[in-house]
């Protein structure tokens, strides 16, 4: 079994916002592969289905990005899932506007959501997608632009990248990290 992890926070004010990136994918992936992110169990929002005959949970944790790991860490062992079958998909601002990036593992790098996840989970060896979200412009402080919503312009750009990041995660339960790595990174 595979947990497929879309980072974000609840709620109607951040809803399209670029914290809420890894929430997009989560959905565009079910909305891929008709599976209904319908339960409400573990501090998160989850779907039950199934990826080329692997059995996959994808969950969106509804406890704030800052507490992501009492979901994932909840959800991880009750269905006894080990850390290098859970895939975590968060915004990264040091990549630009629709760029994304697999990693086997490593630090949160800064990522609040990635460092209770590493707290709830004792370890860095979880893969990721990063998908990025760019910097904030000048006079912009990182928290108001993190909660910012995507302009009309980046809309396009973020579309394809909603796509882009749902087939790469396809790829990760269907053929590995390493073969996802080399064709999307």
């Amino acid at each position: 079994m595979k947990l497929i992890v879309g980072l974000g926070n609840p709620g109607s004010r951040y809803e399209m916002t670029k914290h809420n990136i890894g929430f997009l994918i989560a959905d565009q992936l079910a909305d891929m592969l008709t599976i209904d992110i319908d339960k409400k169990k573990y501090k998160a929002e989850l779907g039950e289905g199934t990826i080329g005959g692997e059995k996959v949970i994808i969950a969106k944790p509804q406890t704030y990005m800052n507490l992501s790991g009492e979901a994932v860490g909840a959800i991880a062992n009750f269905y006894k899932i080990p850390s290098e079958d859970i895939l975590v998909i968060y915004d990264d601002l040091d990549l630009e506007l629709g760029r994304i990036r697999f990693r086997k593992k490593g630090s949160a790098g800064g990522h609040n959501g990635i460092k209770s996840l590493i707290s709830h989970l004792g370890t860095e060896e979880f893969c990721r997608l990063k998908v990025g979200i760019g910097r904030p412009p000048s006079g912009w402080s990182t928290p108001d632009y993190v909660l910012s919503r995507f302009s009309e312009e980046e809309w396009k750009t973020v579309e394809d990248a909603l796509k882009l990041g749902a087939e790469a995660s396809e790829t990760w339960v269907e053929a590995g990290i390493d073969k996802a790595m080399n064709e999307f990174n």
